[in-house]
């Protein structure tokens, strides 16, 4: 019997190409997306970097980087944490503690902090931790109070050596220090970059928080273990604030690169919510192009049914086909899938989301899974498309062959209308959501509705080629004839229609989210920003510069902004956590921020900002259920918990900040205390040339409302890059597979074809029939996308922009009209080549 099942297999894939030509491409594509995405995800979760300045640390603490929060109650209580905006530090009498851990023979505070030069940006470090960092003196000596220590590099900038002097632009203004040395790298490496080095305590004082350390660097003593001083030093630094954490081995590097934290977000967020999409998307379009190669032979499992074949036998042969393509599709899969990681791992290391020491994971996991996802789903799709044709009686497996069935399945019905019937919940839900609840809840609708247009997809399509069909009867005899091809044939409508829905709802729901947010972002921006005149720098501005501006002639008010971000509780119940929001820290009051923006106050007053008080944008208010008078809790950039009081809330968070803060409140949490921009409003009667004249001679770049804004909108472009390749990869995948499934559809259809031509049909009337076919799968594709994608954007855009979506025309007809393109293409070239086989005989 196995021999016998294995060569029905054989002579299948030999006699059946097309339909197996096309179930391969499916399932080499979707263990490309699969492989991919796995890659990604396994890279996130082993992404490590070296130590490389801590090298020479054997054991490291620091502050915990994420903060902890608890949700639920009883057994459903869970520890959730969420890691800092910035960087959590710790207070420097640790220093001391540590020194006195037995075991430990010295013990040095390590602090890192931008500054600037005129002749660019230069690193900051306290020279205690020098002799832990591999670094040391090539000339000179250690630096004392008013000096400096260089690197070469440093040196060679600042045009000074041993002796000389250097000006340094911090947060908190100017200083001028006499270099006392220049370093080398240990082991004679020279150069450490463009860096500096103080004594401890000044360079506390310039970092901006003179209290904190980054983190404590300890050696330990001649006879002890870096593990074992670590356990001890675990002891000692138990319960002091931020949490300390001891480091050794390869945990040294993450404290060392902070942004690695947030690079294994990315990559997990990409390979695993993305990726989990975007593999859901690719095992059911791939189910569907195989359930379409076993359909479309129907008519051969029906004669095997009448010569003998047992049901059984028919399901070890399907199972036999699955054997023999799925395994060698995957496997082609796998160098495509490749190098589409290392394309966007690469990308993402490029734009800084990644740091440069960490490097693409490929092992055989991710791999393997590939291959037996799209193994698992060719076979279960097989087999299900299988059983019906294989357990009824031979003579009507025929009939159903020949002619369509007209009753779907009970299953399928069912399964069908609860999935639209919870997309139409999941949209209220989304709908009476706000924030990122109503971003969640939206993306449930669209897989809801895509799973109910495949299980649905025979009603939905007979009905569509009703519906556009109607016109279609008005027009020529090939448009007539594919209106009742059309309906007679919804099962092969629906199977064409699928991929074309995908690519439309996906590629429109990621692509028009993000300009709905530009767009919103964008009107808020203008709108908000009513200051003459924006002075900004590549590097940031000194906290005086607004100072400065102010006693500039002919300037009304100015104030300087801080921008960061913190992190806020927001929901209720078992589904709060926090949220990372934008916030910027404003100099002056609240009636100096006024002539400078307008927030759209809406409840409060601005005027109150002040000490211990914020102001709130209206949506983040409301996912946080905060209000005027009342406490608003939120952690600051490195951690530090506040409550302050809620003055006002406004409309235009989106463009300009979601929070806005006294920079008191922010200056001592921030790795960089410079300010971003500083805002100027002339007086009524100055000439701003004038004052941008006088601006400019502060040194600083100066624009107007208009350039800043425009500035604001290119660095938000790059945020659009990531939706765009997402919307690529699942666009692109649905487009082959629409493209896949229309070629396979007219390739089976030679005998039809080949009838019409026998009847009397004309070539041009035949392929006349095809191309009409194409557009009403086209049309009905569009429109169905087109439904899901706003079902998915409205409650998700009111919930983020408090708007409604915005969608650019020609964006739209690119797509729409790419769809028809595709159709008409991807049914055209087949017909054409099938009825150069079939020209009828005389």
């Amino acid at each position: 019997m196995r021999p016998l099942t294995n060569g029905l297999a054989r002579a299948a894939v030999r006699f059946k190409p097309s339909a197996f030509a096309g179930t391969f491409i499916a399932l080499a594509v979707a263990a490309a997306i699969v492989s991919a995405c796995g890659i990604l995800l396994e890279t996130g979760i082993r992404a490590s970097v070296p130590p490389q300045r801590y090298a020479n640390a054997p054991v490291v603490v620091a502050a915990d980087q994420r903060v902890h929060y608890v949700i639920g109650h009883g057994d459903g209580r869970s520890d959730e944490s969420e890691q800092v905006p910035d960087r959590a530090r710790l207070d420097a009498s640790l220093v001391a503690t540590a020194a006195r851990t037995p075991g430990a023979a010295a013990a040095a505070p390590d602090m890192t902090f931008p500054l600037r030069t005129a002749h660019g940006a230069l690193t900051g470090h306290g020279w205690g931790a020098a002799p832990f960092t591999g670094v040391a003196l090539a000339s000179g000596t250690a630096p004392r109070d008013g000096e400096a220590v260089l690197s070469p590099g440093a040196a060679r900038a600042a045009g000074t050596g041993v002796g000389g002097r250097i000006t340094v632009t911090a947060p908190d203004g100017r200083h001028t220090f006499r270099v006392s040395g220049v370093t080398r790298k240990a082991g004679g490496a020279g150069g450490d970059g463009l860096t500096a080095w103080f004594t401890d305590r000044r360079a506390q004082a310039l970092s901006g928080h003179p209290t904190t350390v980054d983190a404590v660097l300890v050696r330990p003593r001649p006879g002890t273990t870096p593990d074992r001083l670590a356990a001890r030093l675990e002891r000692t630094v138990k319960g002091a604030a931020h949490s300390p954490r001891v480091h050794t081995g390869g945990g040294r590097g993450a404290i060392e690169e902070p942004a690695l934290a947030n690079a294994r977000e990315t990559l997990m967020g990409l390979g695993g919510s993305f990726g989990g999409i975007a593999t859901a998307v690719a095992v059911f379009t791939t189910a569907g192009t195989v359930a379409l190669s076993v359909g479309q032979r129907g008519r051969e499992v029906a004669l095997l049914r009448a010569i003998g074949a047992t049901p059984r036998q028919i399901r070890r042969s399907v199972a036999a086909e699955a054997l023999l393509v799925a395994p060698l599709a995957g496997a082609a899969g796998l160098l495509p899938g490749y190098a589409l990681a290392h394309w966007w791992f690469g990308q993402l290391k490029e734009k800084g989301a990644i740091p440069g020491p960490v490097e693409l994971s490929v092992s055989w996991i991710p791999l393997v899974t590939a291959v037996g996802a799209g193994l698992l789903t060719s076979l279960l799709a097989g087999l299900m498309a299988a059983r019906r044709p294989a357990r009824i009686p031979p003579g009507r497996a025929l009939g159903e062959a020949a002619v369509e069935r007209l009753r779907p399945g009970v299953i399928r019905t069912v399964l069908g209308v609860a999935a639209l019937v919870g997309g139409i919940v999941m949209t209220g839900v989304a709908a009476s959501a706000s924030g990122d609840d109503a971003a969640n809840a939206a993306l449930g609708v669209v897989m809801l509705f895509m799973l109910a247009v495949a299980l649905l997809g025979p009603v939905i399509a007979r009905l569509c080629a009703w519906l556009i069909g109607l016109p279609l009867r008005a027009g020529p005899a090939s448009a007539h004839l594919a209106e009742a091809n059309s309906r007679a044939n919804a099962r092969r409508l629906a199977s064409a229609i699928t991929p074309i829905v995908l690519a439309m709802a996906f590629a429109s729901t990621l692509v028009f989210m993000h300009t709905s947010e530009d767009h919103a972002g964008d009107r808020q921006r203008r709108a908000g920003i009513v200051a003459d005149q924006v002075i900004s720098a590549p590097d940031g501005l000194p906290s005086d510069t607004a100072a400065r501006a102010g006693s500039v002639r002919g300037v009304a008010a100015s104030v300087g902004l801080l921008r960061t971000g913190v992190l806020v509780p927001v929901g209720s119940g078992d589904g709060r956590w926090l949220r990372t929001a934008s916030a910027q820290g404003v100099s002056g009051s609240g009636r100096d921020v006024a002539a400078v923006q307008d927030l759209d106050v809406r409840k409060g007053h601005l005027d109150a900002l002040g000490p211990g008080r914020v102001a709130v944008d209206a949506l983040l208010a409301k996912a946080a259920h905060a209000r005027v008078g009342h406490r608003l809790a939120l952690h600051l950039p490195d951690g530090t918990r506040i409550s302050p009081t809620v003055v006002a809330i406004y409309g235009r968070g989106l463009g300009i900040a979601e929070l806005t803060v006294p920079r008191t409140a922010l200056a001592g949490h921030t790795t960089s205390a410079f300010d971003s921009d500083v805002l100027v409003r002339d007086d009524e009667d100055a000439d701003r040339k004038a004052v941008a004249a006088a601006l400019g001679r502060l040194g600083e770049q100066v624009t107007d409302r208009d350039g800043y804004a425009a500035a604001q909108n290119e660095d938000r472009k790059l945020n659009a890059w990531a939706n765009t390749v997402m919307a690529a990869v699942l666009g692109g995948f649905a487009a082959v597979a629409a493209v896949n499934t229309l070629v396979m559809t007219v390739l089976d259809r030679r005998r039809e074809l080949g009838t019409l031509r026998l009847i009397g049909t004309t070539r041009r009337q035949v392929l006349g029939m095809v191309r009409w076919e194409a557009l009403l799968v086209a049309t009905a594709g569009i429109a169905l996308g087109t439904a899901i994608a706003l079902a998915t954007l409205v409650p998700m855009m009111r919930g983020l922009t408090g708007e409604d979506p915005y969608v650019p025309p020609l964006t739209y007809a690119g797509f729409a009209g790419a769809a028809v393109v595709l159709g008409l293409a991807a049914t055209a070239l087949p017909a054409r080549a099938a009825l150069r086989r079939t020209t009828p005989k005389p």
